[in-house]
C-alpha cells in the first residue's frame, strides 16, 4: 500500500520563469492528510489542485489553471513530488510560473530531502494498469502495460548529431530519480529562439537554465549525462503523469512524446478504463543516506 506523505517543514525558492521571464517566489508548505497537491496564487487569491481537469495548455510546458488564473511549467516540481511520494503539499507562489531553477528538478529534490519527508499514517489507492492501452497522435505513441512496479520507457529522435535516437527504460524509485532523472535539464535549439520569443516563450531562458544546441553541438555548456535529453523527457513525463493524482503501477512506453501527447494519453486512458484503484502492496522505494 502507498502511504500519504508531506514535507516536514516549509521550503522557499526564488527564481525566474523560463517562459515569462519574471522573478517568482514560491513556498512549499506541509499539508494535512487528504489535501492533495494544491497550488495557491497568492497574488490572485486563487487555489486549485494539480489534477488533470485543471490542465489548460501544453505548449512547451504544462500549464494548469482555473477561472482565468494560470500557472505555467509545473512539470519539474510535480515530478519531484511524484517520485518522492509526496501526496499532500501546498505550493504558494506570487506569479504565473514555477521558477525553472537550473532547468532540472535537482534543486527541488535536494531541498525536499534536506527538510525531510513525513509519512502521514493514512494510505491512498494505487492506480494499477490491468490491461494494455495504446494512444497515438501525429508522430507520438504512448502505450501502457501491466507491470509490477512503475516503469517508464522513453524513446526520442532528433535530427541532430548530439541527440539522434535515444532510448532509456527504468523502474522509477526515489533513489534513481534523484540520481539519474532529476538532474537532467531542459533543452532547446538556437535556431528556434527568435520564434519562441516572438510567441511568448523562453523569455527567461539562458545558458544557466537550459541546454542550448546549435547545428553542430552544445552552446557554452556540457552534458551531465550522455543521454541527458531522453532523461529530461522522462522527468517531464513523470510530472505530467502525476496529474492523475495517484501512485502508478504499470509500464509506460512513450515514443516521440511531449506534454500534449502525455496529457491526451492520460485523458484517453481514463476513458478506456484499463486500470483499477487498489490498496495492494506498492512496489515503492526507500531513499538511502547516499541519495544526494
Amino acid at each position: 500500500m502507498a502511504f500519504q506523505k508531506t514535507i516536514k517543514s516549509e521550503i522557499s525558492f526564488t527564481g525566474i520563469g523560463i517562459h515569462t521571464g519574471k522573478i517568482i517566489n514560491i513556498r512549499l508548505i506541509p499539508a494535512q492528510r487528504d489535501t492533495g497537491v494544491v497550488f495557491y496564487r497568492k497574488d490572485k487569491g486563487v487555489s486549485f489542485k494539480a489534477k488533470l481537469p485543471f490542465v489548460i495548455d501544453t505548449s512547451l510546458a504544462t500549464t494548469i489553471g482555473f477561472d482565468g488564473i494560470k500557472i505555467r511549467t509545473v512539470e519539474h516540481l510535480l515530478a519531484s513530488f511524484h517520485a518522492l511520494g509526496i501526496t499532500n503539499i501546498i505550493v504558494e507562489l506570487d506569479g504565473g510560473e514555477i521558477p525553472v531553477m537550473d532547468g532540472s528538478a535537482l534543486k527541488f529534490v535536494e531541498a525536499i530531502l534536506q527538510v525531510g519527508i513525513a509519512k502521514q499514517g493514512k494510505t491512498m489507492p494505487i492506480l494499477k494498469i490491468t490491461n494494455p492501452f495504446i494512444y497515438e497522435e501525429k508522430f507520438s505513441r504512448v502505450s501502457v502495460f501491466p507491470h509490477k512496479g512503475f516503469r517508464i520507457t522513453y524513446k526520442i529522435f532528433y535530427e541532430h548529431p548530439l541527440i539522434g535516437e535515444q532510448t532509456l527504460s527504468m523502474d522509477i524509485n526515489g533513489t534513481n530519480f534523484v540520481r539519474e532523472i532529476a538532474p537532467a535539464r531542459t533543452f532547446g535549439f538556437l535556431r528556434d529562439i527568435q520564434y519562441l520569443l516572438k510567441n511568448g516563450f523562453a523569455r527567461g531562458g539562458s545558458l544557466d537554465n537550459a541546454i542550448v544546441l546549435d547545428e553542430k553541438g552544445l552552446v557554452g555548456s556540457s552534458l551531465r549525462f550522455r543521454d541527458e535529453f531522453v532523461r529530461h523527457k522522462i522527468l517531464d513525463a513523470l510530472g505530467d503523469f502525476s496529474l492523475l493524482g495517484y501512485p502508478l503501477q504499470g509500464h509506460f512506453v512513450i515514443e516521440k512524446g511531449g506534454h500534449t501527447a502525455h496529457v491526451n494519453f492520460l485523458k484517453n486512458l481514463l476513458q478506456a478504463g484499463c486500470f483499477e484503484l487498489t490498496e495492494e502492496p506498492y512496489f515503492s522505494f526507500s531513499l538511502s543516506p547516499q541519495t544526494v
